[in-house]
């Protein structure tokens, strides 16, 4: 399987990931010129787990979102759609619980979590209300939802610019350091076509989220979704 077209067939998108599994963490790292570690530092900040609770991380790949909470005494249960993903995961963390999950059907009870949080995963599930209610399901009354994800630019000339690197530079990029360059395409299209911070927003509140809140990192490339489940 080459890539997954953006109608998003799950068979596709996990078929997807698993083919470009064993380079993933080295691909994205040059192609965000290293911000996605920045990015997923300030995801952690905004969980604010500490030990004690309980957290899922979605859409996890091979385990690198889910390290630092488990090197800090945290229960961490990394969960993704992709099978490859996860054995890559595996054989790098074995101490880690990995789980090969589907957001929009997750394989855990209701109220089973203090926190959830997805990074640059959310975009490639089929139906995002689905997985928001999902998320919703399995979080705890008054627990949190983190979500880090591509969003839009509010400044003209730097989404432009953005624009400009996403779908005609990052390609070529990926095709340099990627075997898959074709599931990259994919990254560019599937981010420009993404709801932006507004409308991601009103999804949560759609879905029971409340105090749900946002705030843009490097220029809005990246937006910082947070919301909780009403007490």
């Amino acid at each position: 399987m080459s890539r997954a077209s953006l109608a998003k067939d799950p068979r596709e998108v996990a078929g997807m990931f698993d083919g470009v599994a064993p380079a993933y963490d080295l691909t994205n790292d040059v192609l965000s010129m290293g911000m996605d570690r920045l990015w997923r530092v300030r995801t952690r900040a905004a969980v604010g787990a500490v030990p004690g609770e309980r957290v899922l991380d979605l859409a996890a790949g091979t385990g690198t979102s889910s390290e630092p909470y488990a090197d800090a005494g945290i229960d961490v249960v990394p969960c993704d759609f992709s099978a490859g993903m996860v054995a890559v995961g595996k054989r790098r963390r074995p101490d880690l619980n990995f789980v090969v999950g589907d957001a929009t059907a997750l394989p855990f009870a209701e109220a089973s979590f203090d926190a959830v949080t997805i990074s640059f995963g959310l975009r490639n599930v089929v139906d995002t209300t689905a997985a928001l209610a999902e998320m919703f399901r399995v979080t705890v009354p008054g627990g949190r939802l983190v979500i880090c994800e591509f969003s839009t630019p509010p400044n003209a000339a730097w989404r432009r610019l953005y624009g400009f690197y996403r779908d005609q530079v990052l390609p070529r990029v990926a095709a340099l350091v990627s075997s898959n360059n074709d599931a990259y395409s994919y990254l560019s299209e599937s981010i420009a076509q993404w709801p932006d911070q507004r409308a991601l927003a009103g999804l949560l509140h759609e879905a029971g989220w409340r105090s749900v809140a946002y705030r843009n990192l490097s220029g809005g490339i990246v937006a910082l979704h947070r919301a909780t489940k009403p007490a």
